[in-house]
């Protein structure tokens, strides 16, 4: 419950606070709105017991007159009050829709190896919808809706008290029903939402590994994971349906007796001249701009219970502390002559169990460092801890003397390249994706990092040349030319170090050779760090480490790691002979 109060204070101090002057004002026009709208029951009752029996014609165009300028501002004022708030209400959820994909892009690597990019999606576009109940015309019309409901009830003590005690007793019960149908809703909401956002995540992976899906023919399989998920969210959906059916009904039931109990005391009042036509037609039509309110209520009353399931959800993602959000993190680094220094490095993804144990090196700046091991074994961790994605949780890196963990990323990823095995590509065009680290680079820039990775030898075969469209993650090219690209787009960056994760494992013969050939002066100037299973893409390194169960099992040259006759050795001949 404290917790539902903190949400509920921190919603109304960050969204509703902010635009109190939008709020009340809508809040005036809906009060305009509502008084306009009890014109039409005052004036029916004068109409009945006034102008009728009187024969006042003059009177009964006042009366038409008054009415039709009441319907006349009713009409201007709904239209103003959805103008101006649901308007307001969509621009808050765009403005939402940015802040929280800026945090979760901020948000350190782990929390992207544990949630489905799916899932992530649906969290940014559908969480914050709800607002539109807050700011929209929902949270007005509740404040409006409560407003014509006591000023109907004054009206209609006014005209009779007994009808009046009568009918309050089933709208009491009513409200009672809602509080606890809502109270019940909420949990159910705020599920939902964490269902739809695993059922989105698994369908967007499926349509992602479509092609994997159709070569292992695991149709059936995706098909019945999907309708599981759906399913699941069905169960939820009806769930609130039911609650938001016993609502209604109750509302209905409730409220239908009100109203046949109003017939009978009515009309036995009006035999006994206690209560007259008009009376009794200005009572009836009081009640239900009373009633429908409430009614409206409870519907609204859904909805925000929607929108605050759907913010608390919001508010967990907004309160996740950013990979900036590191007081450590203070220095702003200039530009690095890039020597890296691992001193007793040690990192698990998984307590008491170290991926690499106390490893240590230097990397001189300009030199090449060659990680090399069977699968497993670290080198991705190693790289990993280079590019600041994860950090140590033992021992200390340091970039040029300085604490790697005291720098800011910020600073400190302006000067690095990576390549990794995933070679990512954006939908659109080559030119596009080689440029996505410096979109302000010159075409002379452009066209050097296109010469350097050999992307020319299959951009001049395309009609559009470097405007060719690649499709999503670049699937009309081959993972050799993909490969390039990501390669070139590394080139533009022009970091001061390199990271080359399995830089060359998608390349044919042919754009192997491409690639090595420029590999010499890609890397000149920069601390380069090479992962690499083909052992003979590295025989150029200034040192080679080689990596097992986590630890630096030998360091040296090509030619001084042969002469060892070790675990290098072992490895490099073995790849020969295949």
């Amino acid at each position: 419950m404290s917790n539902q109060k903190a949400s509920l204070g921190h919603v109304f101090k960050t969204i509703v606070l902010p635009r109190k002057n939008l709020l009340l004002l809508g809040l005036v026009l809906i009060i305009i709105s509502r008084v306009a709208g009890l014109v039409l029951p005052g004036a029916s009752q004068y109409l009945i017991d006034n102008v009728i029996s009187n024969k006042d014609y003059d009177m009964l165009k006042t009366l038409l007159v008054i009415v039709v300028g009441a319907i006349v501002v009713q009409s201007a004022t709904s239209f103003a009050l959805t103008r101006l708030l649901s308007v307001e209400a969509q621009h808050l959820i765009a403005q939402l829709r940015v802040k929280v994909q800026k945090q979760i892009v901020q948000l350190p690597i782990n929390f992207f190896d544990e949630n489905k990019s799916g899932a992530l999606v649906s969290r940014i576009m559908s969480d914050v919808e709800g607002v539109r109940n807050l700011v929209g015309t929902g949270l007005v019309q509740l404040f409006g809706g409560s407003l014509a409901a006591i000023l109907s009830l004054i009206l209609l003590i006014r005209i009779s008290p007994m009808m009046t005690v009568y009918v309050l007793v089933p709208v009491v019960i009513f409200g009672v029903i809602s509080l606890k149908a809502f109270s019940y809703i909420r949990p159910i909401f705020r599920n939902r939402g964490k269902i739809n956002a695993e059922v989105t995540g698994r369908l967007t992976e499926t349509l992602n590994g479509i092609r994997v899906i159709k070569g292992f023919n695991a149709e059936e399989q995706e098909i019945k994971t999907f309708e599981t998920g759906a399913l699941r969210l069905y169960e939820n959906v009806k769930k609130s349906l039911t609650s938001t059916a016993l609502v209604t009904s109750s509302a209905t039931f409730l409220l239908g007796l009100a109203t046949a109990g109003i017939m009978g005391i009515g009309g036995y009042m009006i035999i006994n001249d206690d209560l007259t036509y008009g009376e009794f037609i200005s009572f009836t039509l009081y009640l239900g701009f009373m009633i429908a309110p409430i009614v409206q209520m409870s519907n609204i009353g859904s909805q925000i219970t929607e929108a605050f399931a759907g913010l608390d959800r919001t508010e967990e993602i907004m309160s996740m502390a950013t990979e900036d959000e590191n007081p450590a993190r203070t220095v702003d680094l200039g530009r690095v002559n890039g020597e890296v220094r691992f001193e007793d490095v040690s990192f698990a993804y998984e307590e008491e169990k170290h991926v690499i144990n106390k490893v240590s090196f230097c990397a001189k700046p300009g030199s090449v460092t060659a990680l090399v091991g069977t699968s497993g074994s670290g080198k991705s961790t190693i790289a990993g801890l280079v590019a600041s994605f994860i950090s140590p949780q033992e021992g200390q890196i340091f970039l040029d003397g300085t604490d790697l963990s005291t720098v800011t990323l910020n600073s400190y990823r302006k000067q690095l390249g990576v390549v990794l095995q995933d070679d990512f590509l954006f939908e659109g065009t080559i030119r596009e994706n080689i440029l996505f680290p410096r979109p302000d680079a010159t075409e002379e820039q452009l066209l050097e990092a296109v010469k350097a990775a050999h992307v020319q030898e299959f951009t001049d075969r395309f009609e559009d040349g470097l405007d060719t469209v690649i499709g999503e993650r670049g699937v009309k090219l081959s993972g050799g030319q993909r490969q390039r690209i990501a390669i070139a787009r590394a080139v533009l960056a022009d970091p001061r170090i390199l990271i080359l994760d399995e830089a060359t494992s998608n390349l044919d013969t042919e754009s192997e050779s491409f690639i090595q050939e420029s590999l010499k002066t890609l890397m000149q100037g920069r601390t380069t760090f090479v992962i690499a299973h083909r052992l003979s893409t590295i025989k150029q390194a200034d040192q080679i480490l080689v990596i097992e169960q986590g630890k630096v099992a030998e360091s040296g040259t090509h030619d001084e790691l042969i002469a060892k006759e070790g675990r290098y050795y072992d490895l490099y001949t073995y790849q020969a002979r295949i």
